[in-house]
């Protein structure tokens, strides 16, 4: 029995229902994004075994190049406002919000020179892409255990003095796309008091006018992203961690209102002109 035909008129079946389906749509872009994903850090770690031979902050540019070619795929443009903010030559801990899991694409829009982040443990055994990670430097944090990630903290901030490394933290803690910005934990306001760097906070546009898990949504976009000043910590205490947070989280979400409105109005324009 030829097996092509079933093969033919599945493939067809699936591309009839994502026409008529926006659930089928979601669900197959986001297995898609998956399994880019697993094949970008599959391909990635490869890359990095050969060039550098091991976990090196270089590796993040190597990802870099995989993970940017993922916005042509699911028709995404991230427009820019400060990036020059980030072009520093000391370190420092960047802050950004977090929405989703398409929020890898917009760290890597924006990734300065030798910049790393800090991932929940979790993430390290996910396979190809928990490598990729570990290649580029990521540091990773057992939040169940805070003995623990106070002591990683303190290793991230002995490390990003000595290695001239910035940190790019998600204040948040978890995924958020409730339309604001959930408080702030205080681990990305003590590390940069305890080492005396500057606090650069990144805000990314909503993504509800194309990203919605809720209503099964995924389509093109375009997300504007607005680097704001860095706020200095030099001579600040642990008694100023609530200051500089609440300082920080005000910026960051007064900038989200803004520019997500922009970005609704003129997606809202960009559709009555198709």
């Amino acid at each position: 029995m030829e097996l092509w035909p079933w093969v033919t008129a599945a493939l067809l079946l699936l591309l009839l229902l994502v026409q008529l389906s926006r659930s089928v749509r979601f669900y197959s872009k986001i297995t898609l994004y998956c399994a880019l994903c697993v094949l970008a850090s599959t391909a990635a770690s490869v890359v990095c075994l050969l060039r550098h031979g091991g976990r090196r902050v270089e590796n993040m540019r190597i990802i870099q190049w995989f993970v940017l070619s993922f916005k042509y795929v699911f028709g995404l443009r991230f427009e820019i406002k400060g990036r020059q903010k980030l072009e520093l030559d000391h370190p420092c801990v960047i802050i950004s919000n977090h929405q989703s899991i398409l929020d890898m694409m917009g760290l890597m829009e924006a990734l300065p020179e030798r910049c790393v982040q800090i991932a929940k443990r979790e993430l390290l055994f996910l396979g190809p892409v928990g490598l990729i990670m570990y290649l580029g430097g990521i540091f990773f944090i057992n939040r169940q255990h805070s003995r623990t990630a106070v002591t990683v903290m303190a290793d991230v901030g002995e490390r990003m003095v000595r290695e001239n490394l910035k940190v790019w933290i998600y204040p948040e803690g978890t995924r958020n796309d409730n339309g604001d910005l959930l408080p702030f934990k205080k681990g990305a306001f003590y590390l940069a008091i305890q080492t005396q760097v500057p606090v650069i906070p990144i805000v990314y546009s909503s993504f509800s006018s194309f990203y919605n898990p809720k209503t099964k949504l995924f389509s093109s976009g375009t997300i504007r992203v607005e680097v704001l000043d860095a706020i200095p910590t030099s001579g600040l205490t642990v008694a100023d961690v609530p200051k500089l947070m609440d300082t920080c989280h005000q910026a960051m979400r007064n900038t989200f209102f803004r520019i997500s409105k922009i970005a609704q109005e003129n997606g809202a324009t960009a559709g009555q002109g198709s």
